[in-house]
C-alpha cells in the first residue's frame, strides 16, 4: 500500500532536493521491465502539479519527442519540471544518448521560460540525478 501511495504522489508536493526527487522516481520506474519517460511538473516553488509518463519504449530506448513535453508544461502551466527514465537494465549510469536528450529538453524548455531542474536515471536500486553529477 505505501508503494502505492508513493505512485500516485499528491499535487502540491514539494519535490526540492535530489534525494526526495530521486526516491520518487524510483518508487514510480524502478521496477518496470520496459523502458519509460516521465516528468514531473512543477510550480514557481517546485510543488508538484503533475506526474505524467509521457513515453513508453523497449527494454533498451523509448523515443522522447521535445514537443511533446513542451506542449505538456504549457497546458500545465509549469514553471519548471523534472525529468526521469527507467534503465531496466539496471545500469543507472547515463548514457551518451541520455546527456543529448537532456540538452535537447533543456534548450526546447527553455524557449517557453520553463527550468529544467535534473533529469533522474533509475534503476530498482538507485536513482541518479545528472545534476548532482554535473551533468545538466
Amino acid at each position: 500500500m505505501r508503494i502505492l501511495e508513493g505512485r500516485a504522489a499528491t499535487s502540491g508536493e514539494l519535490l526540492s532536493d535530489p534525494q526526495t526527487c530521486g526516491h520518487f522516481f524510483r518508487l514510480r520506474l524502478g521496477s518496470e521491465m520496459r523502458e519509460h519517460f516521465e516528468v514531473a511538473f512543477l510550480d514557481n516553488q517546485h510543488r508538484l502539479i503533475s506526474a505524467e509518463r509521457l513515453f513508453s519504449g523497449s527494454i533498451q530506448a523509448t523515443e522522447v519527442h521535445p514537443r511533446v513535453v513542451v506542449q505538456r508544461a504549457l497546458a500545465l502551466n509549469a514553471a519548471a519540471v523534472l525529468l526521469a527514465h527507467n534503465h531496466p537494465s539496471g545500469q543507472a549510469e547515463p548514457s551518451t544518448a541520455d546527456r543529448s536528450l537532456t540538452f535537447r529538453l533543456r534548450e526546447a524548455l527553455s524557449l517557453v521560460d520553463v527550468r529544467v531542474l535534473d533529469h533522474f536515471v533509475v534503476t530498482a536500486q538507485q536513482a541518479v540525478s545528472m545534476a548532482t553529477r554535473g551533468l545538466m
